[in-house]
């Protein structure tokens, strides 16, 4: 039986298939290291008062997994209350490592061939089952550490248009950048939006709703639709920027074993290791609103 080992060859192109197909990749950012096989090092810049060197925020953490924040911020600002405005590494365990394993055709001895047969398996892998999987538990993640959840509402065509704006009303007064900011809406909620006669006929997509059909931009935001099977049961909308949340995601290994035992073709196996973090100090930046 021979194996081929792909991960290097490949993971660019995950890489690149990711930024193009996934939900999640205009409300995340990228601001981290790989530090091992399965370890991130996020980049804080540390912020203080400047007579006293205090620290204000905490620290990046995965709350979401049962760290214990306040332990964690006491112990991080008393080792680093000398280096603020230092650029502080927070280092942060992967928790998502899943793997997974089918077959393909039985394939030509050509190496060449079978590592384009091996392409086009990894690209309908991570289109079918990865890129949903890691989608949803991104968005799950978001609106669980969201900064602002206010109880939920019944979203209407008469309400829907004032209900955006009022979340970027409190993200204005939360300092949170104007440019980059996302609204995150599932279909039905879309479909909503283009009812609703304040969007229509009195916002800067009126016009182009009306050539076009679409909302490409509201408040300000650009506008994301996302299927509801990858977003919280009752999602309702998810105003965002990219800052709040670091989204690692890694092909860690992708092999192919040709003609291995009981199988007339070639056995296909891979791992992928993800997680997301809402940067604490950044919370903020995300407005979740449920629905009734």
């Amino acid at each position: 039986m021979a194996t081929v080992d792909l991960t290097t060859k490949f993971l660019p192109k995950t890489d690149e298939q990711f930024a193009a197909e996934s939900k999640r990749s205009l409300v995340t950012n990228q601001n981290f290291t790989w530090d091992g096989a399965a370890t991130v090092r996020v980049y804080k810049v540390s912020t203080g008062k400047m007579n006293d060197y205090a620290r204000n925020g905490d620290p990046a953490t995965g709350s979401q997994h049962g760290v214990n924040i306040a332990a964690f911020t006491k112990e991080f600002n008393e080792r680093t209350k000398n280096d603020v405005g230092m650029i502080i590494p927070v280092i942060i365990t992967v928790y998502a490592d899943r793997s997974f394993t089918f077959v393909i055709d039985k394939l030509d001895e050509d190496e060449t061939q079978q590592q384009l047969s091996g392409a086009t398996a990894l690209a309908r892998q991570n289109r079918e089952v990865v890129i949903p999987e890691v989608d949803a538990y991104t968005y799950g993640v978001m609106c669980t550490n969201a900064g602002t959840k206010p109880a939920a509402v019944e979203l209407t065509a008469e309400n829907i248009y004032d209900e955006i704006c009022k979340a970027g009303a409190l993200m204005d007064e939360a300092g949170v950048p104007e440019t980059g900011r996302v609204l995150v809406v599932t279909p039905e909620i879309y479909r909503i939006m283009k009812k609703c006669k304040e969007i229509v006929l009195d916002t800067d997509v009126g016009e182009d709703m009306r050539l076009r059909g679409v909302v490409s931009n509201l408040d300000g935001a650009a506008v994301q639709k996302v299927p509801a099977s990858r977003l919280p049961s009752k999602f309702g909308f998810m105003l965002c920027h990219p800052c709040a949340t670091v989204a690692p995601l890694k092909l860690q290994d992708y092999r192919i074993h040709s003609d291995p035992p009981g199988i007339s073709g070639s056995l296909v196996e891979g791992r992928v290791v993800y997680d997301a973090f809402v940067l604490q100090n950044k919370a903020k930046a995300i407005y979740y609103q449920a629905t009734t």
